[in-house]
């Protein structure tokens, strides 16, 4: 495991490192061969698909994909519907098809619930990245986990919205409520850019919480995760036992739930660890 207490420099990734690949492989930079295999080919870089979670939308992703994009990797930042973890992750699923080539599937908080269950028998996805998220095993929901240990101050955040659906009955999607969004959400990150964030924020069905898990991708897949040890949605103690049990390659953060925003240079530098672990797998 790996403790970060603050920023952290981005690794050079340019043309020492695309030089230096090439030469281990008996290649050029200028698109040799190896074993009849084109060196781009041999180093495509997989796709990477971003799950933002709930109180979010995918802009949360924007310092991740400013990175990840400069580096050389295709993204997408998936729109997560939140109304409960099988249907939103059939949704990503579509995404995921339309996808050519390896991917490695990143969530935030209630998104970890979604890449859980989407890239299970998937053999394109590669590897799983869980940003202050949920790891469910089967049988288990988000607020169960939340509710695992003390520590989460949500319950006095959430601004609820009762609604009559189509066919009579009535549902209730969960908002945080604005004044408080900053301080529970997101405190590292800038008010002004908070209030931005508790303005555009979307809504999690209330059912949503409650759904159980039916399957874990993360018990079959090379797994990351980045603990946020100041997070007041999911208790830093909540997310170090679903890593240890998932045996994932931790790192911890002393950073808020929205981590991926306050500190995306650090997530974006995950989430390529990840993809070049994967890929040096592919290639033997």
């Amino acid at each position: 495991m790996v403790s970060i207490n603050g920023g952290r420099k981005r690794l050079a990734t340019g043309v020492v490192s695309t030089l230096t690949a090439c030469l281990a492989l008996g290649g050029s930079a200028l698109g040799g061969t190896a074993n009849g295999v084109s060196d781009a080919s041999r180093h495509a870089k997989p796709t990477i698909v971003l799950e933002h979670g709930a109180f979010a939308d995918g802009s949360s992703w924007n310092g991740v994909v400013a990175d990840l994009r400069a580096d050389g990797y295709p993204v997408v930042a998936a729109a997560n519907p939140l109304r409960g973890p099988a249907s939103d992750a059939a949704a990503l699923r579509t995404v995921l098809d339309h996808v050519k080539g390896p991917e490695i599937l990143v969530g935030h908080s209630y998104g970890g619930n979604v890449i859980s269950e989407a890239a299970t028998d998937d053999p394109q996805v590669k590897a799983l990245v869980y940003v202050a998220a949920f790891l469910p095993a089967p049988g288990e929901s988000a607020l169960e986990l939340t509710d695992k240990y003390p520590g989460s101050t949500l319950p006095d955040a959430l601004d609820p919205v009762t609604y009559q659906q189509s066919d009579g009955t009535t549902a209730t999607d969960l908002y945080i409520q604005q004044d408080k969004f900053h301080h529970q959400f997101a405190a590292d990150v800038p008010a002004g850019q908070a209030t931005l964030m508790a303005a555009e924020q979307r809504p999690i069905a209330q059912s949503a919480l409650t759904e159980k898990a039916t399957t874990a991708a993360w018990k079959t897949k090379p797994t990351w995760d980045i603990v946020t040890t100041r997070d007041l949605n999911i208790p830093a103690a909540v997310q170090r036992y679903m890593a240890k049990r998932a045996h994932a390659h931790t790192t911890e953060v002393a950073a808020s739930h929205s981590v991926a925003v306050s500190h995306p240079h650090l997530v974006a530098d995950i989430i390529e660890q990840a993809a070049d672990a994967s890929t040096r797998v592919d290639m033997h």
